[in-house]
């Protein structure tokens, strides 16, 4: 089976978070400049698209993107479908058979416009949280901007996987995808002392669930 992109697609339109940089690509030095090469040139936040926070995002003292192991970025993943969930809390997961899962993605809608920012998306509960730690995942990917609410400011779903050692993937583009289980690959940028990173998310199915 071919590996399936889970990527947002990077364009000048992307929605970003309110405030953010927005992603921007230009051709800074085309051909017929140069007379040899096409250069380009890119601005974003790096919370725009699908990426990776490190903890450094939201605690002063936490770890680097760079400085991430890469382990929890590569190996068996298992996607579920929870469509239209309102929260990615203890009595969601509780439904699904996750105990020895490392990697969790989470779908939860059938169609992402990626030119649209969401006000409103499912979020992680403290107990959702401690729950995934409970049964050992140690990566969460989700479709949405963040695993907190909007206009949250205490970060409550962050800071809970963090303590619970989950890293955090935020954006996925599950629209496409099966629930079931999967190759997964999603490396951040080597960005030395970021708070964050793009990654190229992709996935190769091992086994989907009917």
């Amino acid at each position: 089976m071919s590996w399936i992109d889970i990527t947002m697609p990077l364009h000048n339109s992307i929605a970003h978070w309110p405030g953010d940089t927005p992603f921007s690509y230009k051709l800074s030095a085309p051909m017929s400049e140069t007379g040899s090469v096409n250069i380009g040139e890119i601005t974003t936040s790096t919370h725009t698209g699908t990426h990776a926070d490190a903890p450094f995002h939201y605690r002063e003292d936490g770890a680097k993107i760079d400085a991430l192991p890469l382990d929890p970025f590569i190996g068996q993943a298992t996607v579920i479908s929870a469509i239209d969930t309102e929260t990615i809390s203890r009595a969601l997961l509780e439904n699904y058979h996750l105990t020895g899962v490392e990697r969790l993605l989470i779908k939860t809608k059938n169609k992402t416009n990626h030119s649209t920012f969401p006000e409103i998306y499912p979020y992680v509960t403290e107990d959702g949280a401690r729950y995934l730690h409970d049964v050992g995942v140690k990566l969460l990917g989700v479709d949405v901007p963040s695993v907190d609410p909007m206009t949250s400011k205490d970060l409550n779903g962050h800071h809970s996987l963090d303590q619970a050692g989950i890293f955090i993937i935020e954006n996925l583009l599950l629209d496409h995808v099966q629930a079931g289980l999967y190759e997964f690959i999603a490396l951040p940028l080597r960005i030395k002392g970021g708070d964050g990173s793009p990654v190229r998310a992709v996935i190769k199915p091992l086994e989907v669930y009917s």
